[in-house]
């Protein structure tokens, strides 16, 4: 087990998803594989959306479960799906799905780190024009400095 919040292995630079629905599943389904959350926080993660769009803006969105599915999160974790064609996100164009799990809060800090990268024209970018997936985590490492 690691303190890393985004792990290498959680990071996906050509998803498969091609509606909101299976982009929540897929970016879901990383951080089970993870070990971070069990099935039932990627449902979860549906009540929150159809709550709330967890659209962001800069082609992001941050799908995450509601805070009554807090005790099936094991760990911290993020997960990042980028999608060479745009998702409809509630008519908003989505190329990055960043899945996020956090015990504790923790996942308010790592939502202020995710929103400084992606609050910048610049950094969104590098991310859309990054080879692969090793080189989108370079350019999002810093999310797991404290």
């Amino acid at each position: 087990m690691t303190d890393q919040i985004l792990e290498p292995g959680n990071v996906v630079s050509a998803g498969t998803a091609t509606t909101k629905n299976d982009a929540i599943k897929e970016a879901g389904a990383l951080l089970v594989a993870a070990g971070a959350v069990t099935q039932a926080y990627v449902d979860s993660m549906f009540d929150r959306e159809a709550s709330v769009s967890t659209y962001m803006g800069n082609f992001l969105a941050i799908p995450h479960g509601t805070n009554e599915a807090k005790e099936s999160i094991l760990h911290s974790a993020l997960s990042l799906v980028r999608y060479d064609t745009p998702i409809d996100w509630d008519g908003n164009p989505v190329r990055f799905a960043v899945g996020i799990a956090g015990l504790n809060n923790e996942h308010l800090a790592i939502l202020s780190k995710i929103a400084i990268v992606f609050s910048d024209e610049d950094e969104v970018q590098k991310l859309i024009d990054a080879g692969n997936a090793g080189e989108i985590y370079a350019l999002l490492e810093e999310v797991n400095a404290e």
